[in-house]
């Protein structure tokens, strides 16, 4: 398909808006940083992606002011998001479309599980990680009672960096072994917290299942934690880069994600849409709506700038729901906000209305987000690692 005129650039303008010749345009192209296409018209002369032209305009002013950059790519206001501050090879989103190492987000979720997923995040190979030799060593460990199971994940990765003997193992080929360590301590945690025995044995998101007895719908809780297994540089993924560059153990990496997860504007969003959705359930879409928005002003569960024209993980979730009452007022929570405020679902509508599916509770949507992104943050950790690099942003002073 080609692109809206508005969305690409002559060659002319292109070379101008970068201060090149056409040649070094051309150039450009031959080397994959700009994308051109056939325009419309008889001539087809081809364009330009404005995007790409955009990006190579930024990086060119990162290289002239990189102390104004950085603080602008701190800076991430109301009035826009930062730009990117890290290379990654993990997760894309361009024009409304994710992928994880370019295979596209539909894809995925299709069919692989989170070993799948996660052998693709940790090594760019989708093989699914054998089980036996990776089983989390939860013996020793104490088990927090009577809490949340965010509490219990906490809890049981705090132990495990302090105690587990490979915890500070800084083998880089060892690395994909002690993140599947560390991800399969937060289903036995699990496992344990539900009263089951550990089955080690079983794919995770049927140890999921089991411990939540929710076999017939194993495959569902499958698809929500591929959907949601990494998300580029969100603030979570972020927190876990910086800690891992320190060259802390991957427990205390993922507990810190886990920290950063648990804010308003993060992962406890999800439950602010729960809210809405459950208002739908009792009073119907306008009133609940109307109401949501006079105590908070915005509707939770719903809008994305890097998705103007809808998340497209909200809408793998939302497709398979299964039929009944929260499907159904999912639906026509979604038609009424478009209607009336022109937004379309995110994330945390699709999880909030799984998990009210499902009979969740708020603790194991939570859960469930936490289980499926530890995949993401453990990813973001191995290639930071392997990278080498030390994150330390240099603060711009501006007190007396």
């Amino acid at each position: 398909m080609t692109d809206h005129p508005d969305a690409t650039l002559s060659a002319e303008e292109a070379a101008q808006r970068l201060g090149v010749s056409r040649a070094t345009l051309y150039a450009y192209v031959s080397r994959g940083l700009v994308r051109s296409e056939p325009g419309q018209g008889r001539s087809r002369e081809r364009r330009y992606r404005r995007s790409d032209i955009e990006g190579l305009e930024r990086r060119r002013e990162e290289r002239r002011d990189p102390a104004g950059t950085a603080q602008a790519a701190l800076d991430m206001t109301a009035e826009g998001w930062g730009t990117p501050l890290l290379s990654s090879a993990l997760c894309r989103i361009e024009d409304g479309q994710l992928s994880y190492r370019g295979q596209p987000i539909e894809r995925l979720v299709a069919s692989v599980t989170v070993e799948q997923m996660a052998g693709l995040l940790w090594t760019g190979q989708p093989e699914a990680w054998t089980q036996p030799a990776l089983r989390a060593r939860l013996a020793p460990l104490p088990l927090l009672h009577g809490g949340t199971l965010l509490e219990a994940f906490a809890h049981a990765l705090a132990s495990a960096a302090a105690r587990e003997p490979t915890a500070l193992d800084q083998r880089v080929q060892t690395l994909p072994q002690r993140a599947a360590r560390t991800l399969h301590l937060l289903y036995a945690v699990t496992e344990r917290l539900a009263g089951r025995p550990p089955a080690p044995d079983l794919p995770l998101h049927q140890r999921l299942a089991r411990a939540w007895d929710l076999g017939p719908h194993a495959d569902l809780l499958r698809r929500a934690l591929v959907v949601v297994a990494e998300h580029e540089l969100n603030v979570s993924a972020f927190t876990a880069r910086t800690v891992a560059s320190s060259g802390a153990s991957l427990p205390h990496v993922t507990l810190a994600a886990l920290c950063a997860f648990q804010g308003p504007r993060h992962g406890l969003a999800t439950l602010q849409a729960r809210a809405l959705l459950t208002g739908t359930l009792d009073l119907g879409a306008q009133p609940a709506l109307t109401r949501h928005l006079q105590l908070s002003g915005h509707p939770a569960g719903f809008g994305h700038r890097l998705y103007p024209a809808g998340d497209p993980r909200a809408r793998l979730l939302l497709e398979a729901l299964p039929e009944g009452a929260v499907q159904r007022s999912a639906r026509a929570l979604e038609a009424t906000a478009y209607a009336e405020l022109n937004e379309r679902p995110n994330l945390d509508l699709g999880l909030a209305a799984l998990g009210l599916a499902l009979n969740l509770s708020e603790d194991q949507t939570l859960a469930l987000f936490v289980l499926g992104r530890t995949v993401g943050w453990l990813a973001h950790a191995l290639e930071t690692v392997q990278s080498g690099q030390f994150i330390r942003p240099r603060a711009r002073y501006v007190g007396p």
